[in-house]
Parts: C-alpha cells; sequence; structure tokens
C-alpha cells in the first residue's frame, strides 16, 4: 500500500506542477512519498499488499460474459462494428496534407490578429509569398528581370508580383503574391503550373521557393510516400503474425482490423481540422489543412500499439486453443484474461494523449486527437467487438496453415514454452 501511495502522490504532484507552474508541488509530493516509504518500515498496515485476484477464474468476470454475448451474436456485432468505424473513416478520402500557420491560430491571440489584417489590407496571398530566385543573363538585366516578373503577374492565381532589389547581379528575386491564402489548395495548384507551364515557357532559369512553396513541396514528397510505408508495414506485420500464431487469416484480420482503427482516426482528424466539425469546441481556430507530417507519425505508433494488443489478446486465444480445441472456449477465455490489462493500458494512454487537446498550439491537439481516438477504437470497438465477432464466424479456420507454409515458415514462441529451464532460477 504504501509503495502504490508514493507512486500516486509524486505523480499527482508532478501534474499539479505541470498545471501550476510551480516546483512547490514536485517537493511537497517528494515529501509525502519519502514520509510513506519510511514509514511502512515502523507501521504494519502498510506492510500489507494489495489484493491478488485469481488469474485463471476468468468464467465469472463481466469481460467473460461480455465476449459470450458478442459470439452468440457475431453477425450484429460485425455489422455494427464495421459500420461505426466506417462511417468515422469516411472524411479521410478527402485528407490534404499541408502546415498550419497563424492563420490557424485562435482568433483572439494578437498573431492571428495580425494575421487577419494583412489578409484584409492586402490580400490572403500576402501572408504567404512565393520567393522565385533567378539565375544566368536575366538576373543580370533589369529590364528582363522587369518583363519576367510582368509575365508571373499575369499568371492567374497572382494578385502582384515585382523584382526586389539584390546586392548581387548574379542572383535575381521576383516575390510573387497569390490571390488565395497559403493553405489553400488553388495556391499550390499555382505552385505547380508556374513550375510545370509559366516559368518553362519563358526560358529563363528560375526556381519557386519560399516557406509556401517548401510547405507544399514536403507535403507532396509525404503523401507520395505515405501508401509505401502503410504497405510495408502491412506486409511485414501479416508476415511475422503469420510466422507466430501459424495462421492465415488471424494475421489478414489483424492488419485489416488495426488499418480501420487507423483510418477511423484520419478521419476523425479530417472532420475536426480540416472540415472544421466542432471545432469551436477544441479551440482549433480556423480549418486547414492536415499537418503533413501527422498521418505518418499516427500510422506508426498507433499501428504499433495496436499490434501490440492484439499479440497479446492472440496469444492468450491460441493458447487456450491449443489447450482446449475448442475455438468458442478459446475466445471468451482469451478476451476475458486480456481485456482488463489491454482496458488498464488504453486507458492510461487516452487519458494522456486526451492531455494534448487541452494544449493551445494547434499541432500537439491534432495529434493528441488522432491518437487518443484511435486507441479508444482499438481497444473498444476493435478488441471487444470485431475480434471475438470475427473469431466466431471462421472457427476453427482461423487456425489453419498450409502443412508445406507450416514446414517454411520460422518457428517463433511467444510464450517461451519451447524453452522451459531444466533447472532451478535462482
Amino acid at each position: 500500500w504504501a509503495a502504490v501511495a508514493a507512486l500516486g502522490s509524486l505523480v499527482i504532484s508532478a501534474m499539479v506542477a505541470v498545471f501550476t507552474h510551480s516546483i512547490l508541488f514536485v517537493q511537497i509530493g517528494g515529501a509525502i512519498a519519502a514520509a510513506l516509504i519510511i514509514l511502512r518500515f515502523f507501521v504494519a498496515g502498510l506492510k500489507k499488499p494489495l489484493p491478488h485476484r485469481a488469474q485463471n477464474n476468468h468464467q465469472h468476470t463481466i469481460w467473460w460474459r461480455w465476449s459470450r454475448v458478442v459470439q452468440h451474436h457475431p453477425w450484429r456485432a460485425l455489422t455494427v462494428s464495421v459500420v461505426g468505424l466506417g462511417l468515422l473513416a469516411m472524411p479521410m478520402f478527402s485528407l490534404r496534407l499541408g502546415f498550419s500557420d497563424m492563420g490557424n491560430a485562435p482568433e483572439d491571440t494578437s498573431v492571428r490578429k495580425a494575421y487577419d489584417l494583412i489578409s484584409e489590407g492586402f490580400g490572403p496571398g500576402f501572408n504567404g509569398p512565393l520567393y522565385i530566385a533567378v539565375g544566368g543573363e536575366t538576373a543580370a538585366d533589369p529590364q528582363a528581370m522587369q518583363q519576367f516578373a510582368q509575365v508571373i503577374a499575369k499568371t492567374d492565381g497572382v494578385a502582384a508580383a515585382f523584382p526586389a532589389p539584390m546586392p548581387s547581379k548574379e542572383v535575381g528575386l521576383v516575390i510573387a503574391y497569390p490571390k488565395t491564402s497559403p493553405q489553400d489548395e488553388a495556391t499550390s495548384d499555382l505552385v505547380h503550373n508556374l513550375r510545370s507551364d509559366i516559368i518553362p515557357a519563358t526560358n529563363v532559369y528560375a526556381k519557386v521557393g519560399g516557406f509556401t512553396a517548401s510547405g507544399i513541396d514536403f507535403s507532396d514528397y509525404l503523401s507520395k510516400r505515405l501508401p509505401w510505408l502503410i504497405g510495408s508495414v502491412l506486409i511485414v506485420s501479416f508476415f511475422l503474425l503469420m510466422a507466430v500464431f501459424r495462421s492465415i487469416l488471424v494475421p489478414l484480420k489483424a492488419v485489416l482490423m488495426n488499418l480501420l482503427s487507423v483510418g477511423a482516426a484520419y478521419g476523425v482528424i479530417v472532420a475536426v481540422f480540416q472540415w472544421g466539425w466542432m471545432a469551436d469546441v477544441f479551440g482549433v481556430g480556423k480549418p486547414g489543412p492536415v499537418e503533413a507530417w501527422a498521418p505518418m507519425f499516427l500510422f506508426a505508433i498507433v499501428f504499433g500499439l495496436s499490434m501490440d494488443y492484439e499479440v497479446f489478446l492472440l496469444s492468450r486465444m491460441k493458447e487456450e486453443y491449443n489447450r482446449t480445441g475448442d475455438n468458442f472456449t478459446a475466445v471468451a477465455d482469451g478476451v476475458a484474461a486480456t481485456a482488463r490489462v489491454i482496458t488498464a493500458a488504453a486507458l492510461i494512454m487516452v487519458c494522456v494523449f486526451a492531455a494534448f487537446v487541452l494544449a493551445p498550439d494547434r499541432q500537439l491537439k491534432l495529434f493528441g486527437m488522432g491518437m487518443a481516438v484511435a486507441v479508444f477504437l482499438d481497444a473498444t470497438v476493435v478488441r471487444m467487438l470485431l475480434v471475438p465477432a470475427t473469431m466466431e464466424l471462421l472457427g476453427d479456420r482461423n487456425w489453419w496453415i498450409p502443412k508445406w507454409l507450416d514446414r517454411v515458415l520460422p518457428k517463433i514462441d511467444v510464450e517461451g514454452s519451447h524453452h522451459t529451464p531444466t533447472h532451478p532460477i535462482p
């Protein structure tokens, strides 16, 4: 009891200190923790261990009964889960990557007010100008630079463009102001149009740069490589799970269900941050594109956590199935044996990530909301509905694998049953 109370006091004091910006609470928590640890040597009641429940008596738990209910109505559970996750994931198909700027800050902040004043006074494009670096003979000829700037200014989507004075004649600079904001999709189209059509037609050696163009380039780069990342992770995970569980359907279901929870998280962040649904509730500010780095980070972290829960749950089911040969009982016992741990771990993660939503920074909000939604859905809808429903529907076919494939795959024993020690461990 003393150890648990000491750890609790440290955690609580640290969290209070973060929100109050005072080290005094950490000192108080440390003093309480130290006092509890010292008192346990003198007070008998503090030495009493926490009550321990038997680990094998799962058939009287609510999780075992819940699994039975799902297994008796597998099609209903499967339909509700897939439809619900599918609806949440639908906004994902309109995902647009980009970067936030001061225009996404809350309306009461000074940076947002300055951003809006510039947009109202000069136009939205003045918050994200395009810098066109010019080289060659054109850079040394002021008249040629002026003609090049006029061509840029006449381009659809450009509000104004003019050459900027430069100390060197070897490099010229034309500043172009789009008619649309830096986050507008039309601005991305303008950058691509300048690079592919307008500038090559002038026979001038010029490159489009600046923060706005760099953000567009980075977003395009990640957009092209995100499918490769997702595909490679899914393939590697499938073969690893196949080797662990000696099955084809179990790893296939695992990667598909984990993909559903990730897709639902993508859909939620698109709806809130890109479409602006409930933006005022979460303090998101003006809607805009999803941060370019977010989908890749979210997928990598969420898929790792989801697969961790999946292996933990399926290994328990596999152990029970090998022991009893009864798929129905193995599924119920597996859910009941792991549900408390998975739920507790997921609850901790959800609370941690949900705290990020309270931060004023938009990027932290996006990351925290995406992670919290994904972990919550994975631990509830996927683990408590989809997994037992699909395992029940497929029955013994869950654990089927061709004999030739079983011989080829490496033997991976996650439970360590093949390495029982031959002598007592000191």
